[in-house]
């Protein structure tokens, strides 16, 4: 008896099995992903990693602040020119036509002004021949005035070189 029972037993136990893995089958999916759609998902995950690692080095630890640098500027310096008056070329024969003009020579330093001073006589000649050649068309409109100052600022730097003018200023513009 003690065989048929072990038989019994053992049957009992096959027919277990085959419940036992069923369940564990139906737990199971019965599909497996392809081996494609794991490669994918892997390289996106891979892709978001690196996006979010790369944002977080650029803007956070790539940018530190810096307090802005202010640059030391130094004031400019203003020398007053004497007052210019000349008759303009192209005139109408009844009349003639006057300009006067009043001149600041803006300089970089203070230190160029003792070095200029000497050279104005040569700076006011080149004021002069230049100014007198000019026709009251020439002075027309801001784009005259312009290339008038530019011209004069040329001038001024070949008169004094090696120092440098920054730029000629006007006071005082009159023509008449």
């Amino acid at each position: 008896m003690a065989a048929k029972a072990k038989k019994k037993e053992e049957e009992a136990e096959v027919e277990e099995k085959p419940e036992a893995e069923g369940e564990a089958e139906a737990a199971k999916p019965k599909k497996k992903l392809p081996l494609k759609l794991i490669a994918m998902a892997g390289a996106a995950l891979i892709v978001l990693a690196g996006g979010g690692t790369g944002a977080y080095f650029f803007f956070f630890s790539g940018h530190k602040e810096e307090k802005p640098k202010v640059a030391e500027v130094k004031p400019a310096t203003f020398v007053d020119m004497p007052d210019v008056l000349v008759n303009l070329s192209g005139g109408n024969a009844d009349h003639a036509q006057y300009l006067k003009i009043k001149i600041v020579l803006e300089l970089p330093d203070a230190t160029i002004v003792p070095m200029i001073q000497p050279l104005m006589p040569r700076v006011m000649d080149a004021f002069q021949t230049y100014l007198r050649e000019l026709r009251p068309t020439d002075l027309d409109g801001s784009a005259g005035l312009y290339r008038l100052k530019e011209e004069l600022t040329r001038r001024v730097n070949v008169a004094v070189a090696p120092n440098r003018v920054t730029a000629v200023l006007f006071k005082e513009i009159v023509v008449q």
